[in-house]
């Protein structure tokens, strides 16, 4: 990969205002007002962040690229880390914009109609950490995240998440993904506490069972369906709700 640019290069007025904390206050018409946004120390010119009011909100995280003139945003809650909303842009005006309305609490949905670079995850926001929504949420942006694949395999591996999903059993269980491998846990993030097989689509349409993520040593199926009920089979006896991971 070429070198990246000097950031001066790219972003020539953030630079002309010294940081991109600067910048993002200049833009909009002040939109921004009094918000505290903050830039890093280490790089002033590509890193910003903005706070929320809401205390289940870290701020958000504002980051220039490196090598094209274009910003990404992404909004986390602070108990799992996992991101709310993302996006990305070459328009800085929106930037402050979505800035504003996540430091102010506006909904996620509301963020989304009034900024329309800004993509939601899925996730829905637990500011109670109840673990049940707290799976559901993981739930359904693994779903979201399934449908919107752009690689080869999204069809087998959009079933096996739907046919997961759709077997009580399973649904019930905190789901996670390493290596695209789908798995599942008896506890939430940050503390997973894993529990039962592993699932994996294949590219060829091919759906396998293991006990880890590299080998399907519990079969390879040709449905989703088939994988799913075998897994269900292979859960430990006696589990309960799924309970907070610390």
């Amino acid at each position: 990969m070429p070198t990246p640019p000097d950031p001066s290069a790219l972003y020539p007025d953030v630079a002309a205002l010294g940081s991109l904390a600067a910048a993002l206050r200049a833009e909009a018409e002040g939109c921004l007002g009094a918000v505290p946004v903050t830039s890093s120390d280490a790089d002033p010119l590509r890193h910003a962040a903005v706070a929320s009011t809401l205390p289940h909100r870290e701020p958000l995280q504002i980051s220039a690229w490196s090598h094209e003139r274009r910003w990404s945003i992404r909004g986390t809650e602070p108990f799992q880390g996992l991101s709310l909303l993302d996006g990305r842009t070459e328009d800085l005006t929106e930037v402050a914009r979505a800035a504003r309305a996540w430091h102010d609490g506006a909904a996620l949905d509301e963020i989304r109609r009034a900024v329309p670079f800004v993509h939601l995850t899925g996730r829905t926001e637990v500011p109670d950490h109840h673990p049940a929504r707290l799976t559901e949420s993981e739930w359904q942006s693994m779903r979201q995240k399934a449908a919107e694949l752009e690689y080869t395999w999204k069809e087998p591996y959009q079933a096996l998440i739907e046919a997961a999903y759709a077997e009580p059993a399973l649904r019930a269980l905190y789901p996670f993904t390493s290596h695209w491998a789908l798995r599942f846990a008896a506890t939430t993030r940050p503390d997973l506490t894993v529990v039962g097989p592993c699932l994996t689509a294949g590219s060829d349409g091919t759906f396998g069972l293991g006990r880890g993520i590299i080998t399907p040593d519990l079969g390879r199926f040709a449905t989703a369906h088939e994988a799913v009920a075998l897994a269900v089979q292979h859960l430990p006896s006696g589990l309960g709700p799924v309970t907070l991971g610390r």
